[in-house]
């Protein structure tokens, strides 16, 4: 019984650690990076040399000008 609450003890405190701590760039809505994931887009370079990887609603929209 002793071995299983250790194990649970164990398991509740590693999954609250979060494995490395990611800069954040464009507003707190992006993450720097050296890839980004499918579901991101790189829009601007971090100051780290790193991609600043942001989910396309986040990105600004390009304004139609009429004329």
């Amino acid at each position: 019984m002793k071995l299983l609450s250790l194990t649970l003890a164990a398991l509740l405190l590693l999954s609250q650690l979060t494995p490395g701590s990611t800069q954040k760039c464009w507003n707190l809505h992006g993450k720097c990076r050296q890839k980004c994931s499918r579901k991101e887009r790189i829009y601007v370079y971090c100051t780290n040399n790193k991609l600043c990887c942001v989910k396309p609603k986040y990105q600004p929209r390009e304004k139609l000008w009429s004329s």
